[in-house]
């Protein structure tokens, strides 16, 4: 590897450490020449399938678009950092497992929103609402009435209405 500050040719790795999530290895170097140490980092390279939009053009898999779709789902939802990088990481793993080489976008969608699912309804209910282009409140009614019957109790706050009062309300 070339040096950052002299470009000489020759440099040492002098310490190595996995990631936590073993995705990538991180590598501190030294060069031989002028004595400068750097960082790097090694990630696997896996071909992922190209996309198909739904227009016909095809667009090569961007991770920081999945990224940005779930950010904006789940925009002010209370979802940690590392919840999101690992429904990133489902997503991406979802789509090397497909050993596809082209996939429809809608297909993807279909993976986001599996995911989504999991992890915040309302983040979900928000990304079906642009994924499957609903149109009126109904189409919003149908889609809660639909995820409150497939997964009833899971741990997360009720969509619509209180089932129980809660504390901080008074009863009048």
């Amino acid at each position: 590897m070339h040096c950052p500050f002299c470009q000489h040719q020759d440099t040492r790795v002098i310490d190595s450490r996995v990631s936590d999530d073993g995705a990538t290895i991180r590598r501190r170097r030294v060069c031989e020449a002028c004595g400068e140490r750097f960082s790097t980092i090694e990630t696997i390279e896996l071909k992922l399938p190209v996309i198909i939009k739904g227009d016909g053009r095809r667009e090569a898999f961007d991770a920081r678009k999945l990224r940005a779709g779930f950010d904006r789902a789940l925009q002010k939802r209370p979802v940690s950092e590392e919840q999101i990088e690992s429904a990133v990481r489902a997503v991406v793993h979802q789509l090397r497992m497909t050993a596809e080489r082209e996939l429809a976008s809608r297909r993807v969608g279909e993976f986001v929103m599996a995911e989504l699912r999991k992890l915040d309804h309302v983040g979900y209910v928000r990304f079906a609402s642009v994924y499957r282009s609903f149109e009126d409140v109904a189409d919003f009614r149908e889609e809660l009435d639909r995820l409150e019957r497939d997964i009833p109790g899971e741990g997360q706050l009720p969509l619509l209405g209180d089932d129980e009062p809660r504390p901080d309300k008074k009863k009048r």
